[in-house]
């Protein structure tokens, strides 16, 4: 009875080692496979900068482009918004963050295709860098002042990016705003 006992403890050793070592195995080979996937997502991350450096040059293009068929002088930002202030105040305030502006306004393509505007929208009132518009129209805003009217183009990435506004605006598409500064109120610090 001893050797069955002896046998039957073996086998069941036996069993749990084998048991043991094809799990450490199996599990083995998965930590490559998540190597693996971290590097496809520095690739994926990697290509979609590639992408999107790619775009900011071709909307750069477009809007050269633009200004070059129109031949006007506009002002390139460092952050890809030009404008061209086409009558400018004499005396107007210049404008600044939290300053509360009212424009007339037409948003187009650079195509020329009207998109929407104060005469059938009415006249936007925002305070400066802190509502809900285009990001592009916060920065470029800040270059004018009140009684000003100018063209701002605004790459893809600072008005509704990617996916455009679903509704006239496709995706991908750099807007151009034809703007006239109406007021500025400026904000008292308390």
């Amino acid at each position: 009875m001893q050797s069955k006992t002896s046998i039957n403890s073996k086998h069941v050793y036996s069993i749990l080692v084998f048991i043991f070592l094809l799990s450490f195995y199996s599990c083995k080979p998965n930590q490559p496979k998540e190597e693996k996937n971290i590097f496809n997502e520095e690739k994926v991350k990697k290509q979609f900068i590639k992408a999107n450096q790619q775009l900011v040059i071709k909307e750069s293009d477009e809007m050269d482009y633009y200004q070059k068929s129109h031949n006007m002088a506009f002002i390139k930002t460092t952050i890809g918004i030009r404008y061209f202030v086409y009558k400018a105040s004499l005396k107007g305030d210049s404008i600044q963050n939290d300053d509360i502006i009212k424009i007339n306004y037409k948003v187009s393509l650079l195509d020329g295709t009207e998109c929407y505007s104060s005469k059938t929208d009415g006249i936007k009132e925002f305070m400066v860098g802190r509502e809900n518009i285009e990001d592009g129209l916060h920065k470029a805003v800040l270059f004018l002042k009140s009684g000003d009217k100018a063209l701002v183009l605004i790459p893809s990435h600072l008005a509704h990016g990617l996916l455009g506004d679903s509704k006239k605006i496709p995706p991908q598409s750099p807007i151009m705003y034809d703007v006239e500064i109406v007021s500025v109120k400026k904000q008292t610090l308390n």
